[in-house]
């Protein structure tokens, strides 16, 4: 199984340093673009469309982002979510730790289950 990563360029770094490429974004702009890139598979640059390998990206099955990445998608994440399509998509919190509000999975499935050990 394939992975790719979307966040901050320190953490593109880390990742690589275990075998996950990914593309490091800045801003809601940036982090859009990516996403089509790796799910859609199309990108257009410069007046020019490239296929989603030249970017190494053909075969992920398992897309991680940040929370912050998350944020910026918005919408466009949740219908990707519940397009039943691959990419698989996982959150991880950011540089700056997980964002004030946000469950954890542990608490999502204490919640689902009404159980808590």
């Amino acid at each position: 199984m394939d992975y790719f990563f979307i966040g901050e360029g320190e953490l593109v770094t880390a990742f690589r340093f275990v075998g996950i490429n990914g593309i490091a974004v800045y801003n809601a702009e940036d982090a859009l673009a990516a996403f089509k890139r790796i799910t859609v598979g199309w990108h257009e640059t410069a007046g020019t469309v490239l296929p989603q390998d030249t970017y190494g990206t053909g075969t992920c099955h398992v897309l991680i982002i940040t929370e912050e990445v998350a944020d910026w998608l918005g919408n466009t994440l949740v219908e990707w979510q519940l397009s039943d399509n691959y990419p698989l998509i996982v959150e991880i919190p950011g540089l700056l730790g997980r964002h004030p509000g946000r469950k954890t999975l542990v608490d999502s499935i204490r919640e689902a289950i009404g159980v808590h050990v």
